[in-house]
């Protein structure tokens, strides 16, 4: 730890994928935060169910899985569970932290996203935790950025913002009056560009919190979470640090020149596609299965919670198609 004052992206990048960084902690992501993996088994058919699409499309029944960001393998292996007999997948899970052990052993543990894959490229709450810098429009409206010191989250002005990193904010997120912060997407889209890169051919999704141009948040959306709950950024490796995504510039980026436009929805919408709807099943079920009928209202619950307004069904999914 030192009392030197960092860019949010440098400081982010040690305090989540460090040596003692927060991403590699023995209980792993879901001992802080639950994502739609963790919220029913559902999700992962749905994904089982999109990579079943993907292979149909591909003309094959050979196809690659690659989880980015995996966590703790927690939806490549749901997906393996879930796949439809006579589909043959490789699954990768690409991760900073060491193999979990006791994880399906048809799962291939990767601390670098493979290349020249062909299938689905899966990034469930990938995005959000790829370190960027943040930025704030001083006093006399020039944007500079803001600078952190790690110990304690504590927040200054820097240099105004120049290069690169200018004409992105000027594109895609210009804050709008002193006071205002942004946080810059670039990092993102270059990340998502190689994402959709290492396919051969097939799908990239990258599911998010986000938000598009028109609708961003004039104070930026950059916090902690610790615990299950939400708790002040600071970049010590006690926390989980995550930003909202810009997905409309990572689609931009990462839509490769003369293919296929890049799909923007949301993931109500999107799961709603692969059969995931939050309907109660008919009431006459319960009499005439008493026990089908529970297992239906729990299913039906879980999916509510999967495609809720307000919750995980905002969620924004970015669908790429390679090849």
């Amino acid at each position: 730890m030192t009392e030197e004052w960092l860019g949010w992206g440098a400081a982010a990048q040690a305090a989540l994928y460090g040596d003692r960084g927060f991403y590699r902690r023995p209980e792993g992501p879901a001992g802080h935060f639950r994502t739609s993996v963790h919220a029913s088994p559902l999700f992962a058919s749905a994904v089982a169910r999109l990579l079943a699409e993907t292979a149909a499309e591909l003309g094959t029944d050979t196809v690659d899985l690659v989880d980015m960001g995996a966590g703790r393998g927690e939806l490549a292996a749901g997906v393996l569970a879930a796949a439809p007999a006579g589909l043959r997948i490789t699954a990768y899970a690409v991760e900073v932290a060491d193999r979990p052990a006791g994880l399906d052993h048809r799962i291939e543990w990767c601390a670098r996203l493979p290349q020249g894959v062909t299938g689905l490229l899966f990034a469930n709450e990938w995005l959000d935790n790829v370190p960027l810098d943040v930025v704030e429009a001083d006093a006399d409206g020039t944007v500079r950025y803001v600078r952190v010191r790690p110990t304690d989250g504590a927040e200054r002005l820097g240099d105004p913002v120049s290069g690169a990193d200018a004409r992105w904010l000027e594109r895609w997120w210009t804050p709008a009056g002193p006071g205002d912060r942004a946080e810059i997407g670039l990092p993102r889209d270059l990340a998502w560009a190689a994402a959709v890169g290492s396919l051969a051919a097939g799908r990239a999704v990258a599911v998010d919190y986000a938000h598009v141009r028109g609708a961003r948040p004039p104070f930026g959306t950059l916090t902690g979470f610790r615990a299950g709950r939400e708790v002040d950024p600071v970049p010590d490796g006690s926390c989980d640090l995550t930003a909202h995504v810009a997905l409309d510039a990572c689609a931009a980026a990462g839509a490769p020149p003369g293919g296929p436009a890049p799909e923007l929805l949301d993931q109500r919408t999107a799961l709603g596609r692969l059969g995931v709807f939050g309907g109660r099943p008919p009431l006459a079920l319960a009499s005439t299965d008493p026990a089908g009928y529970v297992r239906a209202l729990a299913a039906a619950g879980e999916a509510a919670e999967l495609t809720a307004r307000g919750g995980l069904g905002d969620f924004g999914w970015l669908v790429q198609r390679v090849g």
